[in-house]
Order: C-alpha cells, then structure tokens, then sequence
C-alpha cells in the first residue's frame, strides 16, 4: 500500500473511533436518565394496562441512527483522508521529482518549496543546498581534470618534441637533451605525485594521530630555510603548542606548502615571512603571513582552485605546479578544518588554517 492509502486509512480509522465513543458516551449518557420500564399514562392521569419497555424502544430508534452516523463518518473519513494525504504528501512528490532529475544527471534544478517554514519546507531547502553544492563539486572537478590533463599533456609533448628533435638530428648535443628531459619528466612526476597527494587526502584515507602544528610550522620552516634565504626573505615564527588529530605527514605537507607559497610570492628583496600557531578553546590555529603585492578579496578567494597563479592560469615554465594551496584546502577539509585567506592591506596575504583541538598530553 502506498503511503497516501495508508494515511487514508489512518485518517478514517481515527474518525470512526472518535465517532464510535462519541456514540457510546451518549447511549451511556441516555441510559442514566431513562429507566429500564415505565407505566403508560393515559390523559386522565390513570395508569392504563402493562408497561412500557423504554431502553428496549430507545435503542431501536438510536441504533439506526448511530449506524447512520458511522457509515457518513467512514465515508467522510475516507474521502477527506485521501484529500487530505495528498495535500501533505505534495511537496514528497516535488522532492522526488528532484531526486530523479539529479540522478539522471541534471543537478541544475531546484525545488524552491513556497509556503510557511515546516519539516517539509526544511527538507526542501536542504536538499537545494545539497544539489547547490554538488553542482559546485561536479563542477570544480571537471575544471580540475580538464586542467590536470592539459598539465600532464604538456611535459609529455615537450618529451615528445625533443626526442623528434634528437632522432632528425644525429648531431645534437645528447647532454643537453637529457638534462632537459629530467627537467621535463621530474615536473611531470612531481605533478603526478601531487595529484595522488590529493586524491589521498579528499577520500580521507589515512591514519589519524596526535600532531602539534607548532612542530610542523618548525620543521618546515627549517627545510625551506634555504629557499628563504636565495629569495633574500626573513621568516619569524613563534607560538604555542597546538595540539590537533591527523595524519603527520599530511598536516606537514600542509604547512610546507604554505611557507613555501609564502617565500616565492613575495617581495622581489627583503621581503618577511610570519609563521605562527595559536590555540583557542575548541580550536587550534596555524598563520603563515607574508608581504607581497596587493592583492583583492576577489583574487584571493581564487588563489586555491587548482593550477591557479594570480588572475590567470600558470604554464609550465613555471617553478610551481599550481596546487599548492589546492592540497591545503583539500588537507584542511580532509581535517574537519577551515581555510580563509585575507589580503593585507600593506601588501601580501594572510592564510589562517584552524583545526579541532585535542588536549594536550600530560606527562606523569
């Protein structure tokens, strides 16, 4: 049975038991006042012969009536319990439209529910914002394989092009050609690897443990020391101990690319770098900030869809493979994190990752 026919039932089956004790209490209530016989009275005041069964004649006239009663109730029950099922599972039926119509692949429509706010109009509107984000998801990946194909397309025509070059020309220099393909193959095996890094982190396969970012910010900021001082930037980091759960390796994979995204976008000389960790009651909260160039709100909020520099795409002549901050937001999310990004207005920006804390170990 569907569920209107059983609403329908429902409706009526409650009616007809509403209308059966209305019923009864009357004929209870009959029965209080009405004896069981009564002597009949002539006009003279004068007791005529026999007596008169009144209960007896009460129920044959109420019995009718009630039975009446019941079959208009049962009628009426089940006619306006069918109206009235279909009236409430109206807006099920809108739903299940939309439910079909994005399984079939159309993710475009929405129900926009009209009415007051109730169960059903919450549903509704959740259910919008669910298509409206996988709208957005469907969308972004497809601009991340179309990218990420153009990207690893690119080093292998580059491969491609200069062995065509090597194999007409028997006289090129064989050294030359072979420190350009390990430049060639070593970005398109860095690509690769990033593009697992990422598939890794958005299905959350990993293994969660206790990690303290302070020591993540220390670790990477030591390994990029390097890179800092060829690019002639000054990195200060400080903070306290923030303890979060996650994967070590991602979380400092994380923090890597964030100092290492802070280095090479900065000034061209003398340019800083702050790295710092903050805890807070729920919360624990790595900074990296950094001077720069000027940047929009509206730029800013671009700089972590993938393969995205600035206002427009990078090339592979590029040190960077343009998924830098794309690993930190997926890594952050993966964490049950939030990632926001701020311009400063002097210059530059800043990124801020807050993760769940956890309470720190205590040593006894």
């Amino acid at each position: 049975m569907s569920v209107r026919a059983r609403l329908t039932l429902s409706y009526a089956g409650f009616l007809m038991l509403a209308g059966v004790l209305l019923l009864a209490a009357v004929w209870v209530f009959l029965l209080r006042y009405v004896p069981d016989r009564a002597m009949l009275i002539n006009p003279d005041d004068k007791p005529t012969h026999g007596v008169f069964p009144v209960r007896s004649v009460l129920l044959d006239v109420f019995a009718p009536k009630a039975a009446a009663v019941l079959v208009f109730l049962l009628v009426f029950g089940l006619v306006g319990g069918w109206i009235l099922a279909g009236r409430m599972l109206a807006p099920l039926t809108r739903i299940t439209h939309a439910t079909r119509m994005a399984t079939s692949g159309s993710l475009s429509h929405r129900i926009r529910l009209p009415g007051r706010t109730d169960e059903f109009r919450e549903l509704a509107d959740a259910f919008d914002s669910m298509l409206a984000g996988l709208e957005a998801h469907v969308a972004e990946q497809q601009r991340f394989a179309a990218n990420a194909s153009h990207e690893l397309r690119t080093p292998l025509a580059i491969s491609k092009a200069l062995l065509d070059v090597a194999r007409t020309d028997p006289n090129h220099d064989t050294d030359e050609l072979i420190d350009r393909l390990h430049i060639v193959n070593t970005r398109a095996i860095d690509l690769t690897e990033a593009l697992l890094l990422l598939s890794r982190a958005n299905q959350r396969s990993f293994t969660r443990e206790r990690v303290d970012l302070s020591l993540m910010a220390e670790e990477a900021t030591e390994t990029l020391l390097s890179l800092a001082e060829r690019h002639g930037v000054t990195i200060e980091t400080c903070g306290d101990i923030t303890p979060t759960i996650g994967s070590r390796a991602l979380l400092l994979q994380l923090t890597t690319n964030l100092v290492h995204n802070a280095i090479v976008h900065n000034l061209p000389a003398q340019g800083t770098v702050w790295v710092n960790t903050s805890i807070r009651p729920k919360t624990v909260v790595l900074a990296v900030e950094n001077t720069g160039e000027k940047l929009t709100p509206q730029l800013a909020s671009t700089l972590t869809e993938p393969f995205q520099r600035g206002t427009e795409r990078i090339h592979t002549d590029h040190a960077g493979l343009g998924l830098g901050l794309t690993i930190v937001k997926t890594i952050t999310h993966a964490h049950d994190g939030k990632l926001t990004l701020t311009p400063r207005t002097a210059g530059g920006i800043r990124i801020t990752v807050e993760l769940p804390a956890t309470s720190p170990r205590t040593d006894r």
